[in-house]
């Protein structure tokens, strides 16, 4: 009642303008409107900003992508311009008028043929103009014996060899070379088969409908081809040259860098830095998960034409072969980074010092012959001292093994039992990589018979035209100034 009168005297004696009515003990709290608006517009700005996020780094993951490789953005506009140029043949009315509405094939042709490589691209096109053209003959042939065995054993006949087809074409699947060559084409004729048997029950006009299919999916791959390859080609056989030749530097690098961070000086702090393995120490992990990838080239470059130095009969299978002589010594690199990396007791400080200097230098030697036959598989060019530098590496090893063999009368203080017990580690490291060593020696040789079946340029051809450029304006300024080609062979060996 205070409370009422009061406020009849705020409003001046009149009745009050609102009134609540509260239980004794009970609160209320009041929200206000402004506080709640504030928070809705909080939350909004907090979403788009999230979202703003968002998009940008969506926006700079792509822009990575495309900048790491620009061929892939180059990619999509082909495949534009292919659906492009096939799509005339569905809008104009005279092509249209000429295959009918069966064009739409043309574009699904397009779509499911063109690759990012010349030789995808053609395998994919062989294999599905070859599986069309003899699915297409064969269903007319079974639709002709269909015809001829009456109406009511005309659907028996169509479904019985739908079903044989389907499914010896289907178990051919599994053979591997069918499987490596012929997988997408025979996937096809299955596709086509089927469609051709089962819709010539009911189509009258079978045999235009078979022409009309095949015309169009003519079509569709000869632009595909034609986009592909003149339009910033991508090979497959490139592309598997460049991957060998860039996992063996990476090789090369995990070699030396396990060995060289196993032997680095600790003082306090960076030790235990140590133990993380850098990211060229872990390059022989690309060389490990790179099989698939290179068979997958392989295979598809076996279907592109010749194009630079190489040839119709190039040996793209010895890629492989390099390959799999990579892998068998990364799998050393492997157990040599594991073991340098476990955590078993390390070798004592004195013993490492004996066997540092000769170790790297062992290290520094596989690298340097890894580079070397990296360099001639790039440059295409048989290296005149890949010889030379398997022979000081080899130089290395023995070097590595003396040392090995004379490390107990050289180690002084504690007994020398008990030293070289603590160094099983040491030993273990220093095993695996003269093992590696001998790995080395098999990529070499796979090196040397691809540059034998690839009829690798000689070093001495690329320095041929220079020499006698050089030698030229020497002979007719100086004829006593040239050095017998007897005394400078001598000079090369002695430097080397």
């Amino acid at each position: 009642m205070a409370a009422a009168a009061k406020d009849e005297q705020i409003n001046g004696g009149g009745a009050p303008e609102w009134g609540v009515t509260v239980p004794e003990g009970a609160s209320v709290t009041v929200e206000n409107e402004a506080g709640r608006a504030a928070m809705a517009w909080a939350w909004l700005v907090s979403c788009v900003a999230a979202l703003g996020s968002r998009v940008s780094g969506l926006a700079g993951r792509v822009w990575k992508i495309g900048s790491d490789d620009p061929r892939r953005a180059v990619h999509g506009v082909k495949v534009g311009l292919a659906l492009a140029l096939v799509s005339v043949f569905y809008y104009t009315r005279p092509l249209y008028d000429g295959v009918g509405g069966a064009a739409m094939w043309a574009v699904m042709t397009v779509v499911v043929v063109f690759e990012y490589t010349v030789g995808g691209c053609v395998y994919k096109g062989f294999n599905r103009a070859t599986a069309t053209a003899s699915a297409g003959a064969v269903a007319l042939g079974v639709h002709w014996i269909a015809s001829k065995s009456g109406y009511k054993f005309e659907p028996f006949v169509r479904s019985g060899s739908v079903f044989l087809l389907a499914a010896a074409a289907t178990f051919s699947r599994f053979i591997p070379t069918v499987k490596a060559r012929f997988d997408y084409g025979v996937t096809i004729f299955i596709l086509t088969y089927s469609l051709v048997t089962v819709s010539g029950y009911r189509e009258d006009a079978l045999l235009g409908m078979a022409q009309q299919r095949v015309s169009t999916v003519a079509i569709g791959i000869f632009i595909c081809l034609a986009v592909c390859v003149l339009i910033c080609p991508v090979w497959a056989g490139q592309e598997l040259h460049r991957l060998t030749a860039r996992n063996m530097d990476k090789l090369a690098g995990a070699v030396e860098a396990c060995v060289e961070g196993y032997f680095a000086e600790e003082d306090g702090e960076a030790a235990p830095d140590k133990r993380r393995p850098a990211a060229a120490a872990e390059g022989y992990k690309c060389v490990l998960n790179s099989k698939a990838s290179e068979d997958a080239q392989a295979n598809l470059a076996r279907w592109e034409p010749a194009h630079g130095r190489f040839g119709f009969r190039h040996p793209y299978g010895q890629y492989k072969a390099v390959g799999v002589a990579m892998r068998h010594c990364a799998y050393c690199v492997e157990a040599l980074s594991g073991c340098i990396h476990s955590a078993e007791p390390q070798a004592p400080e004195s013993v490492k010092r004996h066997l540092a200097d000769v170790s790297t230098r062992v290290a520094t030697q596989c690298s340097a012959v890894l580079r070397e036959a990296s360099g001639s598989i790039a440059a295409m060019t048989a290296s005149r001292s890949l010889d030379f530098t398997v022979a000081d590496m080899n130089t290395a090893v023995q070097e590595l093994q003396s040392e090995v063999r004379a490390l107990p009368s050289k180690l002084t203080g504690e007994p020398a039992a008990a030293q070289l017990m603590d160094a099983v580690q040491l030993f273990t490291v220093t095993s695996l990589l003269i093992e590696v060593s001998a790995r080395i020696e098999g990529v070499v040789d796979a090196v040397d018979t691809l540059a034998t079946l690839a009829s690798f340029r000689s070093a001495d051809d690329d320095e041929k035209p220079a020499t006698e450029a050089d030698a030229k304006p020497q002979t007719m300024s100086d004829p006593g100034s040239v050095e017998p080609e007897a005394a400078r062979t001598t000079k090369n060996i002695e430097q080397v």
